[in-house]
């Protein structure tokens, strides 16, 4: 992956261990947990090392992006989920782009709410 500057990070605390969990992020992140090429639309696979760590990246006219999710078990039963955001957003118009999903505080709670959902699909 490319070094891009850091956006920001966050994390849960997930009631489950690492394998569990990282079924969960594959059942929530690709249309076919079975095909890491079937991604969200924008994303693309960078690097998965399972069940440890899961690089994304993207790229769109305004920014280039990388999403990364870590998974370290804090207990036999409990695993620290962490999503971590990277991104360069060029020119004038990526300027307005940056301010528009990360000054507004919308990407915090969109990466929030996945982190919630990785969770709950645990305990699905």
């Amino acid at each position: 992956m490319e070094r891009l500057p850091y956006i920001d990070q966050h994390s849960t605390l997930v009631p489950a261990d690492r394998a569990r969990t990282w079924s969960a992020l594959l059942r929530t992140t690709c249309e076919d947990p079975d095909d890491l090429s079937t991604l969200p639309r924008g994303f693309t696979l960078d690097e998965a090392d399972p069940p440890h760590r899961l690089a994304l990246t993207g790229r769109h006219p305004f920014s280039r992006y990388a999403l990364v999710f870590r998974l370290d078990e804090e207990t036999p039963t409990g695993t620290r989920l962490t999503a971590e955001s990277w991104g360069e957003f060029p020119g004038p118009h990526g300027r307005l782009y940056r301010a528009l999903v990360i000054g507004t505080g919308g990407h915090r709670l969109v990466v929030r709410a996945m982190l919630r959902r990785i969770a709950g699909a645990v305990r699905a």
